[in-house]
């Protein structure tokens, strides 16, 4: 296996779609004495590494999108392309911290690399939350919509009865939970596919609801709502929350030339993808839209029931992909490993039942948790490793996402925490 080469010159004026898959380190150089670890085994292709890539990005972003742009208004659709641009960007930085060290295999790595043992603590911290409480939100949203299909369900457990919401989470838990124990990624992949499978099934049949069962495409909507962008940011940025994602997905592509490609491809489908869902759903519903899409739909039409069982796949297919990082980084030896994983899922399903405000449980997750993990961070780590001061241009564009970064997570935060204490 061919090593990579150390290089002799630094030069940072290489545009990000360009890389080599020989040459790993030519952006930074690596510290005097350091040696490079042999490159790990990959076997996950570029067609396999792009679905887990677009089941990682295409969440449930996609059903609370809809409810992002009704509280922004129209002119909040150029924010949404303005965070899938920064967040394409950051994902791109976190490839090139990872190819200034061969040693690199994870998101916390990064960190330490950066910043040593407390910016690995930080890093963790941050990806762990982050990935954690988006698989939660997984499980409010399925059971969300399930209990207004089945809203008198009840699950008899040693003798005490669970009813409604709860019995519901409960029992898509227990569907879920055999997904977190596939670690091979090409296996996953195939859970991937369901999950962009669905994600396309949803969309067409909102389109469906609206074309064919009466209920049209009549609501105008609002230009602008100032006091509602900070809630339509801080979604916007956890539709593109996936970044502590991206070294497990680096680290498993048979080629990693071709990872700016598969960034690419995710970010750009997924765009098309949301921005088509949000006009769809504001110009159905307008100021009426809930937090999920799916729960303006009349539960009596085909194409409702469609949407709604299809947006269970989602969680299904993207659960274990948002765990897999959190197992990674927590498991040691063998003996801890299902229990990580019972205790992973217990806490999601406790939180799960009783935070039960999906819109703003992810606006909070979006504003705090995604923004740090996958806008912030790349950032600096990105400017601690390979040294701000060769970066010229790039640098002020560094500065700028930064300073929106910085904007989304104190008044996203802020905002969002009024709302669910408000709603309590």
């Amino acid at each position: 296996m061919q090593e990579a080469k150390q290089p002799t010159e630094v030069s940072l004026n290489i545009p990000l779609l360009v890389d080599y898959y020989t040459d790993t380190n030519q952006y930074c150089h690596l510290p005097k004495g350091e040696e490079i670890d042999p490159i790990i085994p990959r076997t996950t292709s570029f067609f396999k590494t792009t679905f887990n890539g677009l089941n990682s990005l295409s969440g449930v972003g996609i059903l609370s999108i809809p409810f992002a742009l009704s509280s922004g208004g129209w002119l909040s659709l150029i924010l949404l392309l303005i965070i899938a641009s920064a967040t394409f960007y950051t994902g791109l930085l976190i490839k090139r911290c990872m190819d200034a060290d061969d040693k690199i295999r994870s998101y916390p790595d990064v960190g330490e690399r950066a910043f040593g043992g407390k910016g690995r603590a930080v890093v963790s911290v941050f990806m762990n939350v982050e990935l954690f409480m988006v698989a939660t939100g997984f499980l409010i949203l399925a059971g969300d919509n399930l209990s207004t299909l089945l809203p008198d369900v009840e699950l008899h457990l040693c003798g005490a009865v669970v009813g409604g919401r709860a019995a519901l989470v409960l029992a898509v838990a227990a569907v879920m939970a055999p997904t977190v124990w596939i670690d091979d990624m090409r296996s996953l992949a195939y859970v991937s596919a369901t999950g962009v499978v669905a994600s396309v099934v949803i969309l067409g049949s909102v389109l469906w609801s609206g074309i064919a069962d009466g209920i049209g495409f009549s609501q105008k909507g609002e230009l602008l709502n100032w006091g509602g962008l900070p809630t339509a940011l801080s979604l916007y940025a956890f539709c593109y929350c996936a970044h502590p994602v991206f070294p497990t997905l680096y680290t498993s592509i048979t080629d990693r030339s071709q990872f700016s490609s598969v960034l690419l491809v995710c970010f750009s489908l997924c765009t098309v993808t949301y921005t088509s869902m949000a006009v769809l759903g504001y110009t159905m519903f307008g100021s009426e839209l809930q937090s999920q899409i799916t729960l303006n739909l009349p539960t009596d039409r085909l194409s409702s029931k469609v949407a709604i069982f299809t947006a269970l796949l989602n969680p299904i297919a993207k659960y274990a992909l948002m765990m897999k990082p959190i197992v990674d980084s927590v498991e040691r030896g063998r003996v801890c490993r299902s229990l990580t994983r019972v205790a992973l899922i217990s806490g999601s399903v406790f939180v799960a039942v009783t935070v039960p405000f999906f819109g703003y449980l992810m606006s909070l997750v979006g504003a705090f948790l995604s923004v740090t993990a996958s806008i912030l961070l790349p950032c600096l780590c990105y400017l601690k490793i390979c040294g701000k001061s060769k970066l010229g241009w790039e640098l002020v564009v560094i500065a700028f996402i930064v300073a929106l970064g910085l904007l989304v997570f104190v008044v996203g935060t802020y905002t969002s925490l009024l709302q669910i204490v408000d709603n309590v």
